[in-house]
């Protein structure tokens, strides 16, 4: 699966986590320029986003989901907390969520 997680500088604890869950690329865009972030288009190989949404503005994530939806992408909105994106993507795609209370990634 390949996954464009939007938003915070340093993701890796987070790229761990999606390659436990499956995924094989993980492209990051870190946001800082919003404007870059809003005109980018969704890279065409992108089955999943991931919104670090403590780190984004309302529009930038309005935009993201309005193309996520219109091409049928799943969506993950979590702050940037490894364990809220866990469980968050675990929702998603209906995954085990017995980890969601474990605090230790």
């Amino acid at each position: 699966m390949s996954v464009l997680v939007i938003g915070a500088d340093e993701i890796t604890p987070i790229k761990a986590v999606l390659h436990d869950l499956g995924a094989k690329k993980i492209e990051h865009w870190d946001a800082r320029n919003e404007n870059r972030v809003n005109r980018k288009p969704i890279p065409c190989d992108t089955e999943c986003i991931v919104m670090l949404t403590s780190f984004l503005n309302h529009n930038t994530m309005r935009k993201i989901k309005n193309e996520a939806k219109k091409r049928k992408i799943p969506l993950v909105c979590a702050k940037r907390s490894v364990n809220c994106v866990y469980c968050e993507y675990c929702k998603i795609f209906n995954l085990n969520k017995e980890m969601c209370d474990f605090k230790g990634f």
